[in-house]
């Protein structure tokens, strides 16, 4: 059993904050993936868990057991670390029963497990080899057996897949989702990648600027993002993103923008005021409609193999549209697209935090709540 707390954790480092009231609640075999840009905090708050950081504030439990100031050594973890971190002059086998011998755990017992590791791992002809002989994606796995070899209560990994290529991170990335299946131990995973977190998460925490923005399952961040921030993180391309004002017009809302005029899927009240708001709409939920309630014109093709994006000028913004190639589209084109309302994502325009809508007879028709999804 390993189940990771962090209460209020924050960690600051001279006059700036890195990490700021960090709350998450790790579960027994989750896989948690901490996901966010570069110098959001994702790593430090790793190093604070795995120990080899200080928190200036807050707790880390393993467990129910407060494991905040406890030696890296002492917790139950194991480290992943990036650069693989192997010894050069060891062959792979002394590598992986290296954690052990530090323990002076017995010959047999070493040689025992270090074979049933790099059994699992497909490293059973390569015990004999030294690090240089090794491709990057087999180094990546003797780091993982180091790790595994203690059989820890958790795996803690600091994007241990950005050194490899495009192709072998795919492979190795397939690898660690089939490990984790077949161990089912805790795994808190650090990335700036977010096809990473989405292929591979049980859930994921989206960091910025040492703040959880927020935590959920892929498919929750994606669908109902929380705000602005997570809208234009998720995605490849991200989320249309544009100014607009929700206004009532004929007993409903609109959503008007310079050559947008969506029909939104809420009444309107008698006292209903226009309000400016942030719209979102994924690339991929739009499609071309001569009658779409979206109007612009072409101003790019980009050709994405199976799909072409399609940048279309609606005034002053740009919103890309996603669609089957070949879409027969051609740049200059006046084109009409259609955006189903329930696609429709409002954000405060001030904050950047999602709206949720409450009935006109309850008051405002539109909520200001920080972190409620629309109903």
């Amino acid at each position: 059993m390993a189940r990771l707390r962090i209460e209020k954790v924050s960690k600051t480092f001279g006059a700036s904050m890195a990490v700021r009231e960090v709350e998450l609640d790790i579960a027994d075999g989750e896989f948690m993936v901490l996901l966010g840009p570069s110098g959001c905090g994702k790593s430090t708050l790793l190093r604070m868990v795995a120990g080899l950081e200080e928190p200036s504030s807050g707790r880390i439990l393993l467990d129910d057991s407060d494991i905040t100031h406890l030696a890296p050594q002492r917790r139950d973890l194991a480290m992943v670390f990036q650069s693989y971190a192997l010894y050069p002059h060891l062959t792979v086998a002394k590598n992986i029963g290296f954690p052990l011998r530090a323990r002076r755990t017995p010959r047999a017992a070493i040689a025992r497990r270090v074979a049933e590791v790099a059994a699992v791992l497909g490293l059973g002809e390569l015990l004999e080899r030294k690090p240089a002989n090794l491709s990057g994606g087999q180094r990546q796995r003797v780091a993982l057996a180091r790790a595994m070899v203690r059989d820890p209560g958790a795996f803690l990994m600091d994007e241990p897949l950005s050194n490899l290529d495009a192709k072998l991170r795919s492979a190795t990335r397939a690898e660690l989702i089939t490990l984790h299946r077949t161990l089912r131990t805790t795994f808190l995973y650090v990335t700036h990648d977010q096809v990473e977190a989405m292929t591979m998460a049980d859930r994921i925490a989206l960091l910025n600027d040492g703040r959880v923005e927020q935590v959920g399952t892929p498919a929750e961040l994606y669908d109902r993002p929380n705000s602005t921030f997570v809208a234009g993180f998720l995605g490849a391309p991200p989320m249309n993103l544009f100014p607009a004002t929700v206004t009532p017009r004929d007993g409903r809302l609109h959503l008007i923008a310079t050559g947008v005029d969506i029909v939104l899927p809420y009444a309107a009240g008698a006292e209903t005021e226009p309000l400016a708001v942030t719209a979102g709409i994924r690339p991929e939920r739009l499609r071309p409609d001569p009658a779409g309630a979206i109007t612009g014109r072409v101003e790019m093709v980009e050709n994405l193999g199976s799909e072409e994006l399609l940048h279309l000028g609606t005034g002053e913004h740009t919103l890309g549209v996603r669609v089957p190639r070949p879409a027969g589209v051609a740049t200059g084109e006046l084109l009409g697209v259609h955006a189903d309302p329930a696609d429709v994502h409002l954000f405060d325009a001030a904050t950047g935090l999602r709206l949720r809508w409450r009935e006109p007879d309850s008051g405002a028709p539109i909520d200001r709540d920080a972190r409620v999804a629309v109903a």
